[in-house]
């Protein structure tokens, strides 16, 4: 039996069932609140999501979904951060959230064991609902992501009781191209084989592309998603959902304001990376899936920046960093690849080669 909450097991189905009475959470665990959970009793049926790899996800009664982290994140962590946030300034465009279960630690500090939010109904994965759109050609979805993506900067732009002073300004000096740099170091010394070779002739051109990082003075900075790809935007029964606030497994200790341009790029670039897995898995035309992407691209760019303008917040987008920042993310996705998932680093090479063809 795996360690920690298995589908099935009523676990999952107890712990909401008495968050939702307003009982004390078992084990002398704590609990954080975001909203009211509705009426749900012990024993509903309980079923598995299968895409979650990192850390086990329990439907409850169709209505629910736990999140167990495995094994529990020391606290601070972020989700419960955007959770807060994100309700008191009144943003949807979410699995709406319920509660954060927490557990005492060493220290004071005590670690994040669980994670409530609502089931979207008819929900699908970025990874399949959009490979679909690129095998089909479309790219209409494009801009609604783009809409998505500039709607959950803007809220995470507005003050709130969690983020009082949610924009912040200073010059970063070199602290960007340096870890931007180091992504480059890591993955030149991960990536092996033939596609370690390609890489390291290409290192050079890679540290001109990033160096503009280090001229970034007072770009505004807010917090950002940290891991925002089409992975973590399901499309359900009523649009779409940004999810998984998690940050980004790849980094650690840094600071966790960033440019808004910081998601946009990775946003980006996973559609690149949805086109190699259609060319891959699908048979798609590698020319045309390269085309589609470029042009869902565009048209989730140009989506953002009107958005923003709506909004009276289009200085919340650097353009000049999205370059750099999508070379970063590039070589993250290869460091991804190696520490995680080995099977993944096709989508990574297959962007850099489309884009610097020998």
């Amino acid at each position: 039996m795996p360690a920690g909450p298995v589908a099935g097991d009523g676990r999952s189905s107890g712990l909401v069932a008495a968050l939702a009475g307003g009982a004390a959470p078992p084990g002398g665990h704590s609990v954080l609140r975001f909203h009211p959970l509705p009426e749900m009793e012990a024993g509903a049926p309980e079923r598995a999501i299968d895409a979650d790899q990192t850390n086990r996800s329990v439907i409850v009664g169709e209505r629910l979904v736990v999140k167990w982290l495995i094994p529990p994140a020391p606290l601070p962590q972020p989700a419960p951060e955007f959770f807060a946030h994100l309700t008191a300034v009144g943003f949807t465009e979410t699995a709406r959230p319920y509660a954060a279960l927490t557990a005492p630690g060493a220290g004071g500090h005590g670690t994040l064991v669980a994670l409530v939010t609502a089931y979207l109904p008819d929900a699908a994965d970025g990874f399949d609902w959009c490979v679909t759109e690129a095998a089909a050609g479309r790219t209409g979805f494009a801009a609604d992501l783009g809409r998505l993506a500039a709607d959950l900067h803007l809220a995470l732009a507005t003050p709130s009781p969690t983020f009082p002073e949610p924009v912040r300004h200073g010059d970063p000096g070199r602290l960007w191209e340096d870890r931007a740099a180091e992504a480059l170091a890591e993955a030149l010394e991960l990536t092996g084989g033939e596609d370690g070779a390609w890489l390291a002739g290409l290192a050079g051109r890679l540290r001109e592309l990033v160096e503009p990082l280090g001229h970034a003075a007072e770009t505004p900075r807010i917090r950002v998603h940290g891991d925002l790809h089409v992975g973590q935007i399901l499309r359900w029964r009523e649009g779409y959902a940004v999810i998984d606030f998690d940050g980004n497994p790849t980094v650690r200790g840094q600071d966790p304001y960033q440019p808004a341009a910081r998601d946009v790029a990775q946003l980006r670039t996973s559609l690149e990376h949805v086109a190699q897995v259609a060319i891959k898995r699908r048979g798609a035309d590698p020319a045309a899936a390269v085309a589609w992407a470029a042009s869902a691209r565009e048209s989730l760019l140009a989506a953002y920046r009107e958005r923003l303008a709506e909004g009276g917040r289009p200085w919340l987008l650097e353009e000049s960093l999205l370059g750099p920042f999508e070379i970063e993310q590039e070589c993250r996705e290869l460091i991804y690849a190696s520490r995680h998932l080995p099977r993944w680093r096709y989508a990574p090479m297959g962007v850099l080669r489309a884009r610097f063809p020998s």
